[in-house]
């Protein structure tokens, strides 16, 4: 049980003994200022209107009622009626072999309302490599991946490969274009082409292999021919640098296979027909998306009778995700926004809760070099590429640092910094502290020093201040990374196990650890290896590595 439910457990007894209503649900928050305890909760003001009574005598009544636990050391009532709880020293010291004892597991919770989650994410177009934008939702979406299955949901983790429709097409021909120029014979890009070097790349790569279309092919043919070697070079290419980024995928969608050739457009514009929400307009087929919150109705099929990207969407969203989920998350990038709303009211026109489809929108990020912008690509200027960006900062530090900023804000990423061995580079900072901890005990063995048992430690001498505001932080983590789930915010975890590496780092330089007096140097091995082991937990959320030495 975290501490926060056997406090509430505690404030819901207290209000039943006094004889006032109870609480469906209680926050506790930590306050800022040591002095106003270690938890406080705003529960006496909550309940003023429906006990009739003043916020400040609900509290003390609560104070009064409230029944003696080994957590608690005492209560205050503060301010209009804010109820502010200290923990008890002995049981925080007592807490540490808890923590040691959960070892891995530290953290982590079934929920039992955890659901099927379908999580879409990164969906690159394979119209050209994968860029730094590309990284930054790979990292979010991978974290929040296993945040999620840290707490009992059951996720699939998806990329959805759009091979079809037009882009689909431009790529097809600006291929077709790179290998007639490899062959020597005039060509020049279509108007709406991808200029991007790596498509010179991929026709010296198409013609070394051997490969070739039938003289007589069709204009059709040729794209079919082209477009899917492109495709698949590309995603072979995608693939790679994710799997180097520590990101693999439970499924890979296709937009060709898994819904045009299934017939599933057709399908979703029947529904919508046989419910009454299109309409033809302009010689084309219309959704009623105004009905359902959008804000204009959107055409699902064109006037020449091609289908529209939306439609294509929805199908694949109604028969395909959620066909498999109670739940779909997608991760979309900033020039989606306006996305939102139709699929939204899509999906709830064919009968899905609005609450089973969200959104989180991954912003641009601006790559620096000690604070001056820069361009990496030897590629083409434009673009940043992941590979390059991984080449040169490597995967921990690239994912802790777009980790340590909220998804939905632009992002300035530093390369000068993610790459410097110093306090100011978050990463290196964390995983300093881990390492810190292993040399610890190395120095330990050196000296014929035994770690001690966890379940037999005797953590009574860990009274020092800063080490009981560590303990109290390690038993923050369960709450933190529940908190952080619920939220879809991975990078609460980043910043929080920055604030404890701080902290770690504070106290040791003023704490000896091995010494002397064994009682005390075990109790502080304990703690030790408890902050060890929850920074080693919380990496791995991240998906970030916990080294043994720097």
């Amino acid at each position: 049980m975290r501490l926060t439910e056997t406090l509430t457990d505690g404030l819901r007894a207290a209000l039943a003994k006094a004889g006032l209503p109870t609480l469906d649900e209680c926050a506790w928050e930590i306050p800022r200022q040591a002095e106003h305890g270690d938890y406080a909760t705003n529960a006496a003001m909550v309940l003023a209107r429906a006990a009739k009574r003043a916020p400040r005598q609900i509290a003390d009544l609560i104070v009064k009622n409230f029944p003696p636990l080994d957590e608690v050391e005492r209560l205050e009532v503060a301010g209009p009626g804010f109820l502010n709880v200290f923990l008890s020293p002995a049981w925080c010291a007592g807490a540490l072999r808890e923590i040691l004892a959960a070892g891995s597991a530290y953290g982590r919770a079934e929920s039992p309302a955890g659901g099927r989650v379908r999580l879409e994410f990164v969906s690159a177009n394979p119209t050209g490599p994968l860029v730094i934008v590309n990284a930054r939702a790979a990292a979010v979406g991978d974290s929040l991946a296993r945040l999620l299955r840290s707490q009992g949901v059951q996720v699939t983790t998806e990329f959805y490969v759009n091979d079809a429709g037009n882009q689909f097409e431009a790529l097809a021909r600006s291929l077709d274009v790179r290998v007639r120029q490899e062959l020597g014979e005039p060509a020049v890009l279509p108007e709406n082409g991808y200029p991007g070097e790596y498509l010179v790349d991929l026709a010296k790569a198409y013609r070394a292999e051997g490969c070739r279309v039938a003289p007589a092919a069709s204009e059709r043919e040729r794209v079919e021919h082209f477009g899917r070697y492109a495709v698949t070079r590309i995603v072979e290419a995608q693939r790679r640098v994710l799997r180097d980024y520590g990101v693999e995928f439970d499924v890979w969608s296709s937009e060709q296979r898994d819904v045009r050739d299934q017939g599933l457009p057709e399908k979703v514009l029947a529904e919508f027909a046989s419910r009454g929400l299109s309409y033809d307009a302009d010689g084309a087929l219309w959704f009623r998306s105004t009905a359902f919150g959008d804000d204009k109705d959107r055409v699902v099929r064109k006037s020449n009778g091609e289908l529209t990207y939306p439609a294509v969407d929805m199908a694949f969203h109604h028969y395909v995700k959620f066909g498999a989920a109670d739940r779909i998350i997608d991760l979309l990038g900033p020039d989606h926004h306006g996305y939102v709303p139709r699929m939204k009211a899509a999906l709830q026109a064919l009968g899905h809760p609005a609450e089973a489809y969200q959104v989180l929108i991954v912003q641009l990020v601006t790559l620096l070099r000690d604070g001056q912008p820069v361009r990496m690509s030897k590629r083409r200027g434009e673009f940043v590429l992941m590979d390059e960006l991984l080449e040169e900062v490597g995967r921990d530090a690239a994912r802790f640092t777009f980790l340590m900023r909220r998804h939905d804000s632009p992002l300035d990423f530093d390369l000068a910094v993610a790459t410097r061995q110093t306090s100011d580079n978050p990463v290196y900072y964390v995983q300093y502290a881990h390492a810190r901890i292993r040399s610890i005990f190395g120095q330990a063995v050196e000296q014929g020093i035994a770690a001690p048992v966890p379940a037999s430690v005797d953590t009574r001498p860990l009274v020092e201040p800063a080490e009981q505001a560590l303990i109290k932080r390690l038993l923050e983590y369960p709450e933190l990374v529940r908190g952080a789930a619920l939220a879809l915010e991975p990078h609460r975890v980043a910043y929080w196990l920055h604030e404890l590496a701080a902290e770690f780092h504070a106290w040791y330089k003023h704490h000896r650890v091995i010494q002397d007096d064994v009682r005390l140097m075990h109790a502080r091995m304990a703690l030790c290896a408890a902050v060890g082991g929850v920074i080693r937990n919380g990496l791995d959320l991240l998906g970030v590595s916990a080294p043994e030495s720097m």
